[in-house]
């Protein structure tokens, strides 16, 4: 039986990335985004691997039209069992240089438009008592980093938001369940698009992973969403692991190399494009397909993914052989 699947900030990047992967296995897959060519190149995409496309120009900053986005793919497609909310947009500058209404619209689309998909999914999957919501997430969902405020205030609030509602989710016992799963830096167009001040290219901050391994997480955390999240790469495990230990550190180091480590040796070209408040990929403009320019120093593997997708195993073993080494100790202390 064919599923139905949803996936927000579809025309690129990761979102790109995992429509192909659900359309390789037989989804029907709706594809939410603002910019035209971005989604007529995704609707292709999802078209040769094998699934129906329904491609959907929407502002997901706008909930009635996320709402009725779904209506219409309810109506053309079927019940929605699987809704993966990826849309964002962000500005990459210091605080201060961030006027306040890119702020707010940075925070509507990356955080708002979350809660506006997860809504739109949640009504239509709670009558049934069935359904998955994917939040995809960041490592700055957890650890801010600078130049990126209006981001990371944005990833912070949907973890927490996310949190909240799978408590309410357990407390009714309900068969909606909802997972996040904590991206590295990916390999995607954002950097040549995001609205930024800086003075040099932005650049993800190595190490760099290609979006079809952010993809490979998104559809395990799909089929497995009982799990709360999923950490992928191993930057993301030890940037919350510093976090948690040592954050004041972490803050210094950060502050040291956060600002060139976020951008590359070339002059930022001046008239290029920004897609805060309208696509970049609009007409006139190109589909940027799913990787970004640094193929080359992005990794297509990822240990620590499939670590947190076989935690219990890796339990199993370590507590099979913390066993082992108790039991030879055991015996030559009786010797």
């Amino acid at each position: 039986m064919t599923r139905i699947s949803v996936v927000t900030g579809a025309s690129a990047g990761i979102g790109r990335a995992v429509a192909r992967r659900l359309a390789a296995r037989g989804d029907a897959v709706a594809l939410l985004a603002r910019g035209e060519e971005g989604l007529e190149g995704a609707a292709d995409d999802v078209r040769r691997a094998g699934g129906t496309a329904l491609p959907l120009e929407v502002d997901v900053a706008d909930f009635a039209a996320v709402d009725a986005a779904a209506d219409r793919i309810e109506k053309e497609l079927g019940p929605i069992e699987l809704w993966v909310n990826n849309a964002f947009s962000s500005v990459f500058a210091p605080f201060a240089e961030i006027e306040m209404d890119e702020f707010a619209r940075t925070t509507e689309v990356t955080y708002l438009g979350y809660v506006h998909g997860t809504r739109a999914a949640l009504s239509r999957m709670q009558p049934r008592d069935r359904g998955a919501i994917v939040q995809v997430g960041s490592a700055l969902a957890y650890r801010g980093i600078p130049l990126q405020s209006a981001y990371c205030g944005a990833k912070h609030a949907v973890q927490g938001f996310t949190e909240s509602l799978r408590v309410e989710l357990l407390h009714e016992r309900s068969n909606v369940h909802v997972t996040m799963v904590q991206m590295p830096a990916v390999n995607t167009p954002q950097f040549r698009w995001v609205l930024s001040r800086l003075g040099r290219n932005a650049q993800p901050v190595p190490p760099i992973y290609q979006p079809e391994v952010a993809a490979r997480a998104v559809l395990y955390a799909a089929d497995h969403p009982r799990r709360r999240e999923y950490w992928v790469g191993g930057s993301t495990a030890l940037t919350l692991a510093a976090n948690a230990v040592a954050p004041g550190l972490l803050d210094r180091y950060l502050a040291r190399s956060g600002y060139d480590g976020q951008q590359t040796d070339e002059r930022r070209d001046p008239d290029q494009p920004a897609n805060l408040w309208s696509p970049a990929d609009g007409p006139g403009g190109r589909d940027a397909g799913a990787h970004g320019a640094f193929d080359e120093d992005a990794k297509s593997r990822s240990l620590q993914l499939w670590a947190s997708q076989h935690h219990g195993l890796l339990a199993s073993v370590a507590g099979g052989v913390l066993a082992g080494a108790g039991a030879v100790w055991a015996a030559t202390r009786t010797r």
